[in-house]
């Protein structure tokens, strides 16, 4: 199955089993423990690795596998890495682990790459690896919006860790996840990934319904904004949003709201005032007014920063990397796993009602109540997120 071809797509696979895992606390004990227990191959590609406590974690556990025989393969993103230490590199060199660097970028520099990007016009700079996967022994595998990263650690941050999904994947969509990495891989590896593709066995009680691997290449293919737009344009009862960073497409606006005066639940979960990029949260609140006059309801979550990205129309969900933001969209690799089954769907709707009771709504009443401060700080960042739009766009081109 090859996806070189930009008209190619994933194909839904029944025999699935699907576990979500809330924050850290439940999916780095779990990631861990797979980890510990594989016997031939460990699979990581992921964006954003710090150095740190939870860092340190995986290292030894990787280390230890390695002890064991078992083969891996690391693909991290060059500027997602950019805090991975020196010495956590080093530590990292082991025969049987081989560590790839998605798209290196011009210099270690973030002045100089900026300097790059807007005068040289290096725009290639800016396509990143946002995909968060890891495949243990070709029958297990995670994904989600994590990263390796103290942020997530609910162990050392306990009231103000970030508010993260995953989900641990088995059964027959294995060997498509398998695929995807791949195909990453084998754009930046020094040698081609020759392994065979996974034959996982069959389980014994998987859940009923569907799933596929749905996903972005940047530039290339979007399989993940053609079913955003698709799937919301044909939602009958419910569009439920929850992402970090909401800097949606004039397009999907107009979804939104048409589909909220047409009487579909639309209900939209973003951050409250714990934000890691506030200015982005203050351009994305310069929509606001017209979602309200449609009947959109925003939820702002209260406890702490909000960093989950998931999509759910009527029984169809979707989670993974991608923020459904217009930047992911337009220069990132993305991958999310699109499920269609009803225990699952309940799993995620009974996260969203939980979210959404640790929220406050923002009602259209409240929003002309805001100090001109406020509207002052919006219109600031909304013009610069439009400037910033169309410089990227003339880079793209």
């Amino acid at each position: 199955m090859s996806l070189t071809d930009i008209n190619h797509h994933f194909s839904w696979q029944k025999g699935c089993r699907y576990q979500l895992l809330q924050d850290g606390y439940c999916f780095f004990p779990a990631i861990l423990s797979a980890i510990a227990s594989a016997k031939q191959l460990i699979i990581i590609e992921l964006y954003l690795v710090k150095s740190g406590k939870v860092t340190n974690r995986f290292i030894s556990a990787l280390l230890q596998a390695a002890q064991r025989n078992v083969q891996i393969f690391i693909l991290l993103d060059d500027y997602g890495a950019l805090e991975l230490r020196e010495d956590d590199r080093n530590r990292l060199k082991h025969e049987l682990i081989q560590i790839t660097y998605y798209n290196p970028l011009s210099s270690r520099n973030k002045l100089l790459n900026l300097y790059q990007i807007l005068w040289h016009k290096a725009g290639y700079d800016l396509h990143r690896d946002h995909r968060k996967l890891i495949l243990i022994d070709g029958t297990i595998a995670f994904i989600g919006g994590l990263g390796l990263t103290d942020q997530f650690d609910s162990q050392q941050n306990p009231k103000t860790c970030w508010r993260e999904n995953a989900v641990k994947i088995e059964g027959a969509i294995i060997p498509d996840w398998f695929r995807l990495f791949k195909q990453s891989w084998d754009k930046f590896a020094a040698t081609p990934l020759a392994l065979p593709t996974p034959n996982p066995p069959a389980l014994t009680e998987p859940h009923q319904g569907y799933a596929r691997v749905s996903y972005s290449q940047g530039k290339g293919r979007n399989q993940i904004k053609r079913e955003l737009l698709k799937r919301t344009a044909n939602a009958e009862h419910r569009i439920w949003l929850c992402t970090a960073y909401f800097i949606p497409s004039w397009r999907f606006r107009q979804r939104l709201r048409h589909a909220a005066r047409n009487g579909i639940d639309v209900r939209l979960l973003l951050p409250g005032s714990f934000t890691d990029h506030s200015s982005i949260r203050h351009a994305g609140r310069r929509y606001y007014y017209l979602l309200l006059c449609s009947g959109v309801r925003i939820f702002e979550y209260q406890p702490r920063m909000l960093h989950a990205k998931t999509l759910m129309c009527d029984n169809w969900v979707s989670l993974g990397s991608n923020n459904f933001d217009q930047w992911g969209l337009t220069w990132n690799q993305e991958a999310n796993l699109e499920v269609d089954d009803q225990a699952f769907t309940e799993d995620v709707e009974q996260m969203f009602l939980q979210d959404f009771s640790q929220s406050r709504e923002i009602t259209l009443e409240e929003w002309h109540l805001r100090t001109q401060y406020q509207r002052l700080i919006e219109e600031l960042w909304g013009k610069v997120g439009q400037w910033i739009d169309q410089i990227t766009r003339r880079i793209r081109r």
